[in-house]
């Protein structure tokens, strides 16, 4: 213990800048998959290298001190340098990368992303994948935090700083409807009969959706708001209503496909584009490689089953080069 005693450690930075990210020891623990302890530990130590506070440690959500705030600018260009020196040294052998963290969007978590790792694993012996599942909005803020290395997500509008973006896919929103509900002609009619079963507004596509019906002036009844595409299909199957999702989302709830009827968005089309995005210069032309096996699974798992089932779809479903 005397040996390290006023030395910075990178574990100590890194643990700073996740409580700093985080304002919450329990928080940062759990990003860094350690215990609350083995945080609180590693900031003491690090406060006692630098020889003061860096953390309101006793508020609550928890503060950066003056010092701390400075101290942040530094460790993020540390740990950005130490990243950086990781990864050319991995690159160089590529397949001595020892770690990698992937952020998948839930749309992918039941097909695309099994295939993805299973195919980088055959070529990545030695690496340890951590994979994180969640809504684009999440993902965005863990790789803006380093906790994740790559992401598959839901274009958000404004990008970060520092970041190289693959585009994927292009995907078109459209309606779910209970099978039978809506006839020939003036498909908008008939679905303001029924309640919109809406996709949560706490979500990023929930609120394209939402600004999207009031630029048409559209203020549909809704009952229900929920952020589970099985729930909200299970829901228009049975008669509850209909609602506003897209292909990926029709194709996620599989047992329910049967039940409702699928069709195109009335009045001005709405779209969403999916992009592979990392750290510009960090990992080489992995995310490269990444973009090319992943725009070949979803032409095969998403784009073919899909147009096949709505032909209509056209090119409103597509990859994007």
């Amino acid at each position: 213990m005397a040996a390290s005693e006023g030395r910075i450690t990178l574990w100590g930075v890194e643990v700073f800048v996740a409580t700093a990210d985080e304002a919450s020891i329990s928080a940062a623990a759990r990003r860094l998959g350690s215990s609350a302890a083995t945080v609180s530990q590693q900031l003491t130590n690090l406060e006692g290298a630098i020889g003061t506070a860096l953390l309101n440690r006793g508020e609550r959500p928890i503060t950066l001190t003056p010092a701390g705030e400075m101290f942040l600018r530094r460790a993020n260009a540390i740990l950005n340098e130490a990243d950086q020196a990781r990864a050319e040294l991995a690159m160089a052998d590529f397949s001595r990368l020892t770690r990698f963290r992937l952020g998948m969007i839930e749309d992918f978590d039941a097909d695309v992303t099994p295939r993805l790792l299973s195919s980088m694993a055959d070529q990545l012996k030695s690496c340890q994948f951590l994979l994180e599942t969640g809504a684009s909005h999440r993902l965005y803020d863990l790789l803006d935090a380093r906790a994740l290395d790559v992401i598959v997500a839901a274009d958000m509008g404004a990008g970060l700083e520092g970041m190289e973006v693959h585009p994927l896919l292009e995907e078109p929103f459209i309606v779910a409807a209970p099978r039978g509900a809506i006839s020939e002609g003036e498909p908008l009619r008939q679905l303001k009969r029924l309640p919109l079963v809406q996709y949560t507004t706490r979500h990023h596509m929930g609120r394209v959706i939402a600004a999207h019906l009031a630029r048409q002036n559209l203020n549909l009844p809704h009952r229900f708001e929920m952020d589970s595409y099985h729930a909200i299909m299970a829901m228009v199957a049975s008669g509850a209503g209909w609602t506003i999702l897209t292909p990926l989302g029709w194709m996620r709830a599989q047992r329910f496909l049967d039940r409702v009827d699928i069709l195109p968005l009335p009045g001005p089309a709405l779209s969403r584009t999916i992009s592979l995005t990392a750290r510009r210069g960090v990992l080489a032309d992995m995310p490269t490689q990444m973009r090319d096996r992943l725009r070949g699974l979803l032409a095969e798992i998403v784009v073919g089953p899909a147009k096949a089932r709505l032909p209509w779809l056209g090119d409103q479903l597509r990859i994007l080069d």
